[in-house]
């Protein structure tokens, strides 16, 4: 139990450090869901271990193997939530729970042999990024489906997939890789109308469009 909290704990500091290169323990608390006097002892047993670096009244930094550490938990997390999808056949509504649990198994060899099996994806079935076995993180930048005027898009992830927005995706038929043609835009509330699938047309509220990451293709503006 005490090397899952410490991994969750990284985790969650390599989240937090996506945003801002100046983590506090408040910040941390409020991910974590704990006590200021909780955060503190758990960064002073991080900091022992050579995770983390942290002085008094000062920003928590993740070091360099402590980012390692933490990409490699992120990295078994979001292949396990391939494998409940691709082999498993659940829903992308409903791995995320399940990858929790199996991020801490500590076999590199069960997780190498997934990898393999699952054709070495480079990104989980929200879009987001899977380090590599080394822990390198890549990053791709994609605009908010919010950003763009016109034209056509494909969305290649989520700004963020909580339970309740990838229902909606499912409800609406939208996955990664759908094609969405932009054809208006409403300046009032940021609405937007997109064509896809063919014959589905949908009008997307802005809590939707700022949420969904994508490219564009054919010169949309």
């Amino acid at each position: 139990m005490p090397t899952i909290i410490k991994e969750n704990y990284l985790k969650a500091l390599l989240f937090l450090n996506q945003q801002s290169d100046a983590i506090t323990i408040t910040q941390l608390g409020e991910v974590m869901g704990v006590s200021k006097p909780t955060v503190n002892d758990m960064v002073k047993k991080l900091k022992s271990a050579g995770w983390v670096e942290h002085e008094k009244y000062q920003p928590i930094h993740l070091t360099k193997e402590g980012q390692m550490k933490a990409a490699l938990v992120v990295r078994k997390h979001r292949l396990s939530e391939m494998f409940l999808c691709e082999i498993m056949g659940f829903g992308w509504e409903e791995v995320h729970e399940i990858a929790e649990q199996l991020e801490h198994i500590r076999s590199e060899q069960f997780f190498d042999r997934m990898d393999e099996l699952l054709g070495f994806p480079k990104v989980d079935p929200h879009g987001s990024p899977i380090p590599d076995r080394n822990g390198h993180l890549e990053h791709p930048h994609y605009p908010l489906l919010s950003q763009i005027m016109l034209g056509k898009v494909v969305v290649k992830g989520l700004a963020e997939s909580s339970t309740s927005f990838l229902k909606f995706l499912n409800n609406k038929n939208i996955r990664l890789g759908t094609i969405l043609t932009i054809t208006g835009k409403e300046d009032f509330d940021g609405s937007m109308v997109v064509h896809y699938n063919e014959h589905q047309q949908e009008t997307l509220s802005a809590s939707v469009t700022e949420r969904l990451l994508v490219e564009v293709v054919n010169g949309a503006s």
